[in-house]
């Protein structure tokens, strides 16, 4: 039987993305860069969100693209996001149809078909991708954001460095917990996502996940779902201190919801702890399974 710290490194191990899983995603997204630079004066294109931070859980979708307008192309900012969005949205819809392609508040979403299985493998292939307009201030990136009818700052490489510096500093364990509740929290028996956007785990956990690394995954975790628990209510900022908080993509209906299913995936951590000391590991591991879903191995 599995020791929790071996099922643990194994549940981090798949959700950490493979080669197979690597060379699709380049594959996907290099297609839809390079299509986006023919209907568009693009001076460049790169790879952002969490994908590019190393903080993106299994299943494999919505990763992040840029599309940094041409200078010609700024006139867009002096009019509502909603319309360079509902551009990139027809050119899109154009190669990848109607039905594939979905505008979001701040990026169009391409669907590539990829069926999702019970144990959340979709045969190492990338189920989605987000292409996010965007024009290069000098100093900053802005994006539209149709839910505010306005452009909003961000810096996409200050989120990077802070993320890398807080994995170096608890012991490169930090991403590894990060994709762990993450992946909790796209476990379909929650029904609609507790934590909107998942972002905003990656923001409360720069501050939650303080002291170093601990040694065991089960009391870091539960320990970080309790506090998120009780944090969830504060107001948390950009990082990169331009853009709005990102606390603000929930209500505080929202967030009570959040903070009771935390505060019951803090008791079931703290159970499964319970079956650890009692000498019922494989009790452990059932409740494990149990709180994150079918990537968390029992054998």
């Amino acid at each position: 039987m599995l020791s929790i710290e071996e099922a643990f490194r194994k549940f981090k191990s798949r959700l950490e993305l493979n080669d197979k899983e690597q060379q699709n995603a380049s594959s996907r997204h290099t297609e839809v860069r390079e299509y986006l630079e023919t209907k568009f004066d693009i001076t460049r294109s790169f790879l952002t969100g969490s994908y590019a931070r190393y903080t993106k859980t299994k299943p494999l979708k919505d990763i992040d693209i840029f599309m940094v307008l041409a200078d010609e192309k700024k006139h867009y900012r002096s009019s509502s996001p909603s319309i360079v969005l509902e551009d990139f949205r027809k050119a899109l819809a154009s190669k990848y149809g109607k039905k594939s392609v979905r505008k979001q508040a701040r990026s169009i979403n391409v669907n590539f078909g990829v069926v999702i299985d019970a144990e959340d493998n979709t045969d190492y292939r990338v189920v989605s991708i987000d292409a996010v307009p965007a024009i290069d201030t000098g100093h900053e990136y802005e994006i539209p954001d149709s839910d505010s009818d306005s452009w909003i700052k961000t810096d996409p490489e200050i989120h990077k460095e802070k993320a890398t510096a807080a994995h170096q500093a608890y012991s490169n364990e930090w991403k590894g917990l990060v994709r762990m509740v993450k992946y909790w929290n796209n476990n379909p028996g929650h029904g609609e996502k507790p934590i909107k956007p998942s972002f905003l785990i990656e923001v409360m956990a720069l501050e939650c996940l303080h002291g170093g690394w601990g040694g065991r995954f089960d009391y870091e975790l539960q320990s970080f779902f309790s506090t998120l628990a009780d944090r969830i209510f504060d107001e948390w900022p950009d990082p990169a201190a331009l853009g709005p908080p990102i606390s603000d993509g929930m209500d505080l209906g929202q967030k009570q919801r959040a903070a009771g299913l935390l505060r019951t995936a803090s008791r079931q951590a703290s159970l499964a702890i319970n079956h650890v000391r009692q000498g019922r590991n494989g009790e452990a591991l059932r409740v494990w399974r149990e709180l994150f879903g079918p990537k968390f191995p029992l054998t």
